[in-house]
C-alpha cells in the first residue's frame, strides 16, 4: 500500500441512530490510495449504514467525512459521486422497468465507457435495450459495477458483491480490484466470505454493536481470528457432527417430482425428499436451480412431469395451493418475501392473515406464536416498527420464522445463508438440523459448498437442467461436487 499524505476516504466519530435503534456510535474509518480495505462485521453492526451515509444516502447524526484530507458533506448520494466515490449497493440499483440504456441516461454516463467495461465483465453482447426486470441477479450485479466504474472513481464501495455471482463473475471481480489497487485508486468491500478477504484485502476495519473494534492487516491473520474478532469472543466452528439433534429415523417420502421439465431450463428431473431429511442441491449459476423451486413451490407450472405430496399427485396452480399441501419457499431473493414497511409481527404473521377466513377472524394464539418464533430465533425486534430496518440476517429470520408461525411439513430454501454474517448461519444451520429432527423435510439450495456437509443428509447435482449425480453429504468434498456441477465424470 503506497504511502500518501492522506487517506482518499476517511471518517471521524461517524454515529447514526434510526429513533431508538444505535446503527453507528463514533466510528472511525479510514482507505488509502491503492488499498482494498474490507468492512466486517455480524448483521447489524452497522457496515451497510456506514455505506450509506458515505455513499450521500443517509446523513450521520454526527461526525465528518474527509476526502483527501478534505472536510465534505454529501447531502445526496449525487454529492458522493462528485467526490470521486461510487457505490454498488446489496440490491441492484436499476429501475426495473426501464431498459439498461435508460438506465444508463439517468445515471448520466458515457456509453462509450460503460460498454467498455461491459467488456471487461465479459458482458460484451448484452442487449441494452432488454429490461433491468427481465435479466438475472448476476447479471444486474455486473451492470451495477460497469455502471460505478465508469465513473472512473477514486474510491469503489462494493456491498457484497459477489454473494450472487457465480466463480467466474467473482474473479473478474477480483482481476478489477487488481487493476484498481494498480491504478493508486481503493476499494471498501463489505462480504462475509472471509476467503475473499484473506485473498484481496489489505486491511479490515471490524464493527461491532455500531463501533469500529479492529483495524487488522489481512497478512498477520488467519480467517478464524477475523471470526473471532466480529463476534467478540472465541468461537468453536461447526463441524460435521455438531448437530441441533442428531440424526432420527426418516420417515415417508414428503415430496417427490418425476419427471420434472420446464422447456430447456428442467429436463427430467426425478428426486424425493423424506421427512426428516435435508436434501441438499448444488449446481452452478444458471443451471436450473431456480426454475425447480419456482415449480415445486407453485409459482410456475411443469410443461411435463408431476409432483407428488405424501404420495399423492398434486398440480400447483399458484404458490397459495402448495402453501395449502404445506410446501412453502424461502426464497433467494429475501425481499421478495417481506412486507418491508409493515413491523416484524405483521410480517411473521401474514400467512396467518392468509388463512383466515374473513368471518372467524384471526386465531387467539397468534400474539404467542409470533413471541415464540421471536424468541427461537433470537430475532433484533429492535427496529420492529419496520422490517426494511432490520439486519440482513434479522430479515431472513422473519423470512423463516413466518413458516413457524404458520406451519409447514416441506421447506424448500434457496440459498438462505448467502450475504448473512458468520454467526446467524450458525443458528439459520441449527436451526434447520432441529427442524428435520422434528419431522420436516427440507430441500436446501446452497451457493455456498461448504455447507453441504454441515446441514444436508444426501446431496443432488444440477447441470445443464438435469440431476447428473447424487451423493452422501458426510462424504461430499467440494472437489466432488465441483466437478459434478460442471458436468465432468469424476
Amino acid at each position: 500500500m503506497p504511502d500518501a499524505p492522506h487517506p482518499l476516504l476517511s471518517t471521524t466519530a461517524i454515529a447514526k441512530s434510526y429513533g431508538p435503534v444505535v446503527a453507528l456510535r463514533s466510528v472511525d474509518f479510514s482507505v488509502h490510495p491503492g488499498e482494498i480495505h474490507a468492512l466486517l462485521g455480524a448483521n447489524g453492526a452497522g457496515k451497510s449504514t456506514l455505506v450509506k451515509i458515505l455513499a450521500g444516502v443517509q446523513s450521520a447524526d454526527s461526525g465528518e467525512i474527509f476526502v483527501s484530507g478534505r472536510s465534505v458533506r454529501f447531502p445526496a448520494p449525487v454529492d458522493a459521486m462528485s467526490a470521486g466515490i461510487a457505490t454498488v449497493f446489496q440490491d441492484p440499483a436499476l429501475i426495473p422497468h426501464l431498459t439498461v440504456a435508460e438506465n444508463l441516461r439517468l445515471s448520466n454516463i458515457g456509453p462509450a465507457q460503460f460498454v467498455e467495461w461491459l467488456g471487461w465483465f465479459d458482458l460484451a453482447d448484452l442487449d441494452l435495450a432488454a429490461l433491468a426486470k427481465e435479466l438475472p441477479l448476476d447479471t444486474l450485479r455486473m451492470v451495477d459495477l460497469a455502471r460505478a466504474v465508469a465513473r472512473d472513481p477514486q474510491v469503489l464501495l462494493l456491498d457484497e458483491i459477489t454473494a450472487a455471482l457465480t466463480a467466474d463473475q467473482a474473479e473478474r471481480v477480483f482481476a478489477l480490484l487488481a487493476h484498481w489497487k494498480e491504478k493508486g485508486r481503493a476499494a471498501v468491500l463489505i462480504t462475509h466470505r472471509l476467503a475473499e478477504v484473506m485473498r484481496v484485502c489489505d486491511r479490515a476495519t471490524i464493527l461491532r454493536d455500531g463501533r469500529n473494534v479492529a483495524l487488522i492487516e489481512t497478512a498477520s491473520v488467519n480467517e478464524r481470528q477475523l471470526v473471532e474478532a466480529m463476534l467478540g469472543a472465541p468461537v468453536k466452528p461447526v463441524a460435521q457432527g455438531e448437530r441441533a439433534q442428531e440424526r432420527v429415523n426418516q420417515g415417508q417420502t414428503a415430496l417427490e417430482a418425476r419427471g420434472l421439465t420446464s422447456r430447456h431450463l428442467v429436463q427430467d428431473v426425478t428426486f424425493s425428499v423424506k421427512s426428516g431429511e435435508i436434501l441438499g442441491v448444488v449446481a452452478l449459476e444458471g443451471q436450473g436451480q431456480e426454475r425447480l423451486f419456482e415449480l415445486l413451490s407453485g409459482d410456475r407450472q411443469p410443461s411435463a412431469g408431476e409432483i407428488l405430496v405424501g404420495g399423492k399427485p398434486r398440480h400447483f396452480r399458484s404458490p397459495y395451493d402448495a402453501v395449502r399441501e404445506g410446501v412453502v419457499l424461502v426464497p433467494g431473493d429475501r425481499l421478495l418475501a417481506l412486507l418491508p414497511s409493515l413491523p416484524v409481527r405483521e410480517n411473521l404473521a401474514a400467512p396467518i392473515f392468509n388463512h383466515i377466513r374473513r368471518w372467524l377472524g384471526i386465531p387467539g394464539d397468534e400474539p404467542q406464536r409470533v413471541a415464540k418464533a421471536i424468541d427461537r430465533l433470537s430475532i433484533d425486534t429492535r427496529a420492529a416498527s419496520q422490517v426494511r430496518r432490520l439486519s440482513g440476517g434479522n430479515q431472513q429470520k422473519v423470512v423463516i420464522g413466518r413458516w413457524l408461525v404458520a406451519g409447514f411439513r416441506t421447506l424448500l430454501c434457496f440459498d438462505p445463508t448467502r450475504g448473512i454474517d458468520i454467526q446467524t448461519k450458525r443458528e439459520i444451520y441449527m436451526l434447520l438440523r432441529e427442524l428435520a429432527a422434528n419431522g420436516a423435510a427440507i430441500l436446501l439450495y446452497t451457493s455456498e459448498l461448504a455447507e453441504i456437509p454441515l446441514v444436508c443428509d444426501r446431496v443432488i447435482v444440477i447441470h445443464a437442467g438435469r440431476i447428473v449425480d447424487e451423493q452422501p453429504a458426510a462424504t461430499a468434498t467440494e472437489s466432488s461436487l465441483l466437478t459434478a456441477a460442471h458436468g465432468l465424470e469424476s
